[in-house]
């Protein structure tokens, strides 16, 4: 039944967010790869799942899968540059594909995917859109026509749930990288007070006018001074 389904996955997501917040470090890497995984047990008519990342320089990527078939796509969709993961993610909230064998979308994709691989159903979700960037969530079935109305419908919860999760793991990574970036300036700012006998500010001042002459980002500028000074010693 959908609703009963519809909490399942709730409850679930739900156990996996807590865990995040009481233990980020340790859950970033594994919570895609779990709530992934985990959507097969919702969608029973898929036996792969895959999340396919897309940047504006043309990659794609699978950075969680529940095994080699979603990576083996995301390959195919980079070397055509198309295929309805990407599109789902750049352009739709869902697409369905009913039988690689008779879509006429994606040529190329389609070929290769029905030469390749045994896949021949694929119901893929956006999960995200920004700055060039996109996401999307696949579900991938090796028999045609395996993904009807109800499949769409949980998809979408899934979907929307993984999305949230998406942006806790990168919130959390942006935040740690933040905090190492301010532990390197605040190393370098150290030493150049040491050096120099100036105060915090003029340090800083100091940086900065070193990260504008060469044009260099502060954080790397502040790297590259504590590197020299490690290897000096």
């Amino acid at each position: 039944m959908v609703v009963k389904r519809r909490n399942d996955v709730m409850w679930e997501v739900a156990e996996l967010v807590q865990a995040f917040e009481h233990h980020p470090a340790a859950a970033a890497d594994t919570m895609l790869d779990e709530l992934t995984a985990s959507s097969l047990s919702y969608i029973p008519s898929a036996q792969h799942v895959g999340i396919t990342v897309a940047t504006p320089d043309g990659r794609v990527r699978s950075v969680a899968t529940t095994d080699g078939y979603p990576v083996l796509l995301d390959e195919i969709q980079e070397r055509h540059h198309e295929g309805p993961c990407l599109e789902a993610a750049a352009d739709h909230q869902f697409i369905r594909v009913n039988d690689i064998m008779l879509e006429r979308r994606w040529p190329s994709y389609c070929r290769d995917v029905a030469d390749q691989t045994p896949i021949r159903s694929v119901l893929a979700f956006q999960l995200f859109a920004a700055n060039g960037t996109t996401g999307a969530l696949n579900f991938h079935a090796e028999k045609p026509n395996a993904f009807d109305d109800e499949a769409v419908e949980l998809g979408l919860i899934l979907a929307t749930h993984t999305a949230l999760v998406w942006h806790m793991v990168r919130r959390d990574e942006q935040f740690r990288s933040a905090l190492a970036s301010r532990d390197i300036i605040g190393q370098a700012k150290g030493m150049i007070m040491e050096r120099f006998d100036i105060d915090a500010v003029q340090a800083f001042e100091l940086l900065k006018r070193l990260s504008q002459t060469s044009n260099t980002p502060l954080v790397e500028v502040a790297r590259r001074l504590v590197n020299r000074e490690v290897s000096a010693r």
